[in-house]
């Protein structure tokens, strides 16, 4: 008996023996290894949105301490503007071949926390283009588990509203975008 091969589809699909998912090694040559791979996209769709959940609340547990120190707005601190360090840079650009700065407002962050973040973010990254490979296998049951763990993970990490962010249109609108 010949080796069994890994198909590849670019079209809507049912397969589910020869089906292989994002790497070569995962080979499904199997109906429950299949199942199996199912609920392990929907876990990964779960993740995401865990990781997503993760990252807004290290951005609020950051925010608390700089507060706590006495840095921002909440504590009266003024947020540092690059545009009002180094002069108007609505005037920078190609006509003038002065460098264009992009304007940054805030608190600058430590470098542990811009670390952790970063590493946050990453992993989100990650995990996101990871979810479109799998959804580009075109294969219908797997779609679904990326789509079922998403929708999952936001219910299951998705239990407050802000209200007033939400009504003052300061909602974070990414959805399952790839980040």
């Amino acid at each position: 008996m010949p080796p069994r091969r890994c198909k590849m589809n670019m079209l809507w699909n049912y397969d589910v023996q020869d089906t292989c998912i994002v790497f070569r090694e995962w080979h499904i040559t199997s109906t429950g290894a299949f199942v199996l791979s199912c609920l392990a996209v929907v876990a990964l769709g779960v993740l995401y949105e865990w990781l997503r959940g993760a990252q807004r609340a290290l951005d609020r547990r950051i925010a608390a301490q700089l507060s706590a120190q006495g840095k921002g707005k909440a504590r009266g601190g003024t947020p540092v503007s690059r545009s009002s360090l180094d002069g108007d840079s609505e005037e920078a650009g190609l006509l003038t071949g002065l460098p264009a700065l992009k304007s940054r407002t805030g608190t600058p962050l430590p470098i542990s926390a811009r670390i952790s973040r970063a590493a946050l973010y990453g992993i989100t990254v990650f995990l996101s283009f990871f979810l479109m490979l799998v959804f580009m296998t075109y294969n219908a049951y797997l779609i679904v588990a990326v789509v079922i763990g998403a929708a999952l993970g936001h219910f299951l990490f998705g239990t407050h509203l802000d209200v007033d962010g939400v009504l003052a249109g300061a909602v974070d609108g990414k959805g399952m975008a790839c980040h």
